[in-house]
């Protein structure tokens, strides 16, 4: 995506990773350093009393990269994210690894929001403030469509406990961050204008 100046042009279609000049090292780069982002944000946590999920920068950071990555390299991140720790590298929320875990659903649930919000900037709804809100939304019903449930079978909670536990307390945070989206991402699009 570029003029004979090298200067990028951001067609209908395209997602921020475009931006940068295509090639599998460019994709590799992109999956592996996404997966180290969610990494990273998700260490950024407090614990939920009488819940144990906790309240953490993990979903912030994957609805981002399958905004920023696009559906598909979006997807490979958040899924290097999961197989990585499961694997045993210990960057889940506080520092956790494993499949086992209460909270596990929620990652699987990122996995499919970053494809959705990655599909949904794909059709510009990273360029304005209200489409990414939406997008927001919906990443966020994704994670929590999956979560909640899982959350449930694995504590044996019931479906209401589960969103008391696992929904509820995570409502502002989840609005803090989609602000913070609304803010960042159009912005983007604004600056690769420049």
């Amino acid at each position: 995506m570029s003029t004979a100046t090298g200067t990028a042009i951001a067609h209908p279609g395209t997602v921020l990773a475009d931006l940068l000049p295509a090639s599998r090292v460019r994709d590799v780069a992109l999956v592996v350093g996404g997966a180290a982002l969610t990494g990273l944000a998700a260490q950024l946590s407090v614990p939920v009393p009488g819940s144990p999920v906790p309240v953490s920068g993990q979903t912030f950071a994957a609805l981002l990269v399958g905004t920023a990555l696009g559906a598909r390299l979006g997807f490979l991140s958040l899924g290097l994210y999961a197989v990585a720790g499961v694997a045993g590298v210990p960057w889940f929320a506080e520092g956790t690894s494993g499949w086992g875990m209460p909270s596990f659903g929620y990652v699987i649930g990122m996995m499919l929001a970053a494809a959705a919000v990655g599909a949904l900037a794909r059709r510009g709804a990273d360029r304005s403030v209200l489409r990414t809100a939406g997008a927001m939304v919906l990443g966020s019903a994704v994670i929590y469509a999956v979560g909640v449930p899982y959350l449930a079978l694995s504590t044996g909670m019931t479906l209401s406990q589960a969103v008391a536990a696992g929904l509820t307390p995570f409502l502002i945070g989840d609005a803090v961050k989609a602000a913070l989206a609304m803010g960042l991402l159009p912005t983007a699009w604004k600056l690769t204008r420049r």
